[in-house]
């Protein structure tokens, strides 16, 4: 009778795992993306975004302290201690096949040749599955993703454009990811655009990190104001970098165009 019992118990647990996981599969599908809360004057009226933003906030992610305020602009205080995470925790549902990632810092005299992740997702073995490095020493911007074949692709922005991001004052760096297309942007300009491979989704059973350097694994020494990641390409093109701008002349909903007219 008892043997009954347990085979019963073992057919019942074997027919009960697939449909669970199937529920799991679908639910991180469609619901993988939600609502984030961002002021609209951080995107321009001659653009028509999206009635609801969604995405990530990884500052609040990743739960980092307010630091000191220099010039009425809130930065955070990044510490010594490793900023990694499961990505299950960054990323309870999954991550969007195309995306934008918007990151507002300032770098210091100390560190403004090194190299260093803005961010980047590893898999269990510790193959990235997608990475933002910066390099000082080269200024240069990397972004690294995962193919198809699992495959490394790899693509550097170097135009001169972006040399002025490591001048130690602050700057606003947007990329925004499509199926085949990933786009740099500097201060609400396009710098860059390269044609891409398919890439491979994001496995969540990995690691997360952010600013950290890739000397030593320890957070980079920088001011950090905001790092976002929309769960949509376009928004990167549609930022207006007011906030570059708060304490020069008071902006609302300003183009692109005419913010290069006002710097």
């Amino acid at each position: 009778m008892s043997y009954l019992l347990r085979w019963t118990a073992f057919l019942w647990t074997v027919n009960y795992i697939p449909c669970t996981f199937g529920m799991a599969v679908n639910e991180r599908t469609d619901n993988s993306c939600p609502p984030l809360k961002v002021e609209g004057r951080r995107f321009s009226d001659s653009l028509d975004r999206p009635l609801q933003i969604t995405g990530f906030d990884l500052t609040e992610k990743f739960l980092l302290r307010k630091g000191t305020i220099t010039e009425d602009r809130p930065s955070f205080r990044l510490g010594s201690s490793p900023l990694i995470k499961p990505t299950e925790l960054i990323f309870p549902n999954g991550l969007s096949g195309e995306y934008s990632l918007v990151s507002i810092f300032r770098l210091r005299k100390t560190t403004k040749k090194d190299r260093w992740f803005l961010w980047q997702i590893f898999d269990q073995s510790g193959g990235t599955q997608v990475s933002v490095v910066v390099d000082g020493a080269k200024r240069v911007v990397e972004f690294s993703c995962q193919g198809l074949l699992k495959n490394t692709l790899h693509y550097t922005f170097k135009s001169r454009d972006l040399y002025a991001l490591f001048d130690r004052q602050w700057h606003k760096l947007g990329i925004s990811v499509q199926s085949n297309i990933v786009s740099i942007y500097m201060d609400c300009k396009l710098i860059e655009r390269r044609l891409t491979d398919e890439k491979d989704s994001i496995d969540p059973s990995g690691r997360t990190l952010i600013t950290t350097r890739m000397e030593d694994g320890r957070p980079v020494d920088i001011e950090l104001q905001q790092i976002l990641i929309y769960c949509d390409p376009y928004l990167a093109e549609m930022e207006n970098c007011c906030e570059l701008l708060e304490t020069k002349v008071k902006c609302f909903h300003v183009s692109p165009q005419l913010l290069s007219v006002i710097k």
